[in-house]
């Protein structure tokens, strides 16, 4: 059976860091309320001649290096995003450009949060689907660019950034011993749209628009539909909670990923967590979270390894990986 195996990951983060005390001096608010709130102490923010494109190529091309692979050797180039660096092309293309790959096919994929669990999920599905060998997988924003700064409930949460793995195609038993994408669970209810939205777009007001949120509407729902991904993710597989050695979600809030965790009886040291360094980078949480694990060496080969994320839309999902 053919596995979708991870075999290099790389990040990518704008220069300028952006503390809570900074903050402090623009809007209403405090280090001690976003600390306790969300469990952000930092973000780091694009400046002039970074965008999602050149911190997605960064990214990939980390990514590569650690794989031992070039551009030469990419089939197809995935990016989760929802700040393109403009409306069309794909930031995706961009990226194969830059990177000075001129054969196969890039495309972007938008499920905002959970970005980065759709797009290996449809990578998964082209590298079992003999379509592809290997393919790069990148989650990159800057959500800096669509924030009101003037709404103390929203601009202290995102951050920029962005993180890639590359994902190959390798034999495997087909048994849950295998290593690579063991099974995906994802899922959407457009019904909540009106609760994390960006107000702008080019088909409704011409304009980018700045992102709006419901925070506790959001909190309400999260930790619910994260634990409905999981338990399908568990019954797929036959594992359990218990058998997870490193669960890596999308870097929010601390309060839900806390609630997430005791809601599934996963430990808090098993638990990847990076939103205090990066806040909220949307579709580049995982790869940004995944890959400080892996780098530090706590994510080791073997390791069963649980991706989780819930974003605007709702949309909502999860992938289990043997690492």
């Amino acid at each position: 059976m053919i596995r979708s195996v991870v075999r290099g990951f790389g990040t990518a983060l704008p220069k300028r860091v952006v503390t809570n005390a900074e903050l402090e001096k623009t809007v209403d608010t405090s280090d001690e309320w976003i600390v306790q709130r969300t469990g952000i102490r930092q973000r780091y923010i694009a400046g002039e001649g970074e965008t999602t494109a050149s911190l997605g190529e960064a990214a990939g091309r980390a990514a590569l290096g650690k794989a031992g692979l070039t551009a030469a050797d990419i089939d197809v180039i995935i990016v989760a995003t929802s700040t393109p660096d403009n409306t069309f092309p794909a930031t995706a293309v961009n990226i194969q450009n830059r990177l000075g790959m001129h054969h196969g096919f890039a495309f972007d994929v938008q499920a905002v949060c959970s970005g980065f669990v759709y797009a290996v999920t449809t990578a998964d599905a082209y590298i079992r689907g003999g379509l592809a060998r290997r393919v790069l997988v990148i989650g990159a924003e800057t959500f800096s660019r669509i924030l009101d700064w003037t709404d103390r409930t929203t601009c202290v949460l995102f951050g920029d950034g962005a993180g890639a793995i590359v994902l190959e195609a390798q034999e495997g038993a087909g048994t849950t011993a295998d290593r690579g994408v063991l099974t995906a669970q994802l899922r959407s209810d457009g019904a909540h749209r009106d609760k994390l939205y960006v107000d702008g777009g080019p088909s409704t007001t011409g304009t980018v628009g700045h992102l709006r949120m419901e925070g506790r509407e959001v909190f309400k729902h999260a930790v619910g539909m994260i634990t409905d991904v999981i338990v399908s993710a568990f019954d797929a597989t036959g594992f359990t909670a218990d058998d997870v050695d490193w669960l890596v979600p999308h870097q929010a809030n601390k309060r839900i990923i806390d609630g997430s965790a005791k809601k599934l009886g996963i430990p808090e040291e098993k638990v990847v967590i990076t939103v205090d360094l990066h806040g909220n980078t949307s579709a580049a949480s995982i790869p940004l979270a995944l890959a400080a694990a892996a780098q530090d060496g706590r994510i080791k080969q073997g390791d069963l390894v649980l991706l989780e994320a819930m974003g605007g839309g709702f949309t909502w999902g999860a992938v289990l990986l043997r690492w």
